[in-house]
């Protein structure tokens, strides 16, 4: 099993950055991909931001340009850069992972974090 654990979430102001962290632990002998999701109140779940295991990313239409996801394999950690933020980015943000790459292409991962908080102001 994967056990994600966020990092970063807070306050900034609309146009500020924030930057996420997230730190994976348990069975990481294997390779595994990663993504992050976001809950606004309200609203359902989406996806943010993937990253497979060939370290092909996708973004949601809604973050693209502003947002970047990268990964350390060698510390298991994944970062999500967040520019230019809006008040509509405010939201619970997660990260996920899985063993299957099919998974995260499908946004279907199997592990979670308890995610953090991030808050844009206007």
């Amino acid at each position: 099993q994967l056990h994600p654990v966020e990092s970063g979430g807070g306050s900034v102001q609309a146009g500020g950055s924030l930057r996420l962290s997230c730190t994976v632990s348990g069975d990481t002998s294997s390779t595994y991909c990663m993504g992050w999701f976001r809950q606004a109140p309200g609203k359902e779940r989406e996806g943010v931001a993937r990253i497979a295991i060939d370290d092909t990313t996708n973004f949601a239409d809604s973050v693209k340009g502003r947002f970047t996801i990268s990964k350390d394999n060698a510390k298991n950690t994944l970062s999500l850069q967040m520019n230019s933020l809006k008040p509509e980015d405010t939201a619970m943000y997660f990260c996920a992972a899985d063993y299957s790459d099919y998974a995260c292409r499908m946004w279907e991962h199997n592990y979670w974090g308890q995610g953090t908080q991030v808050t844009v102001s206007s």
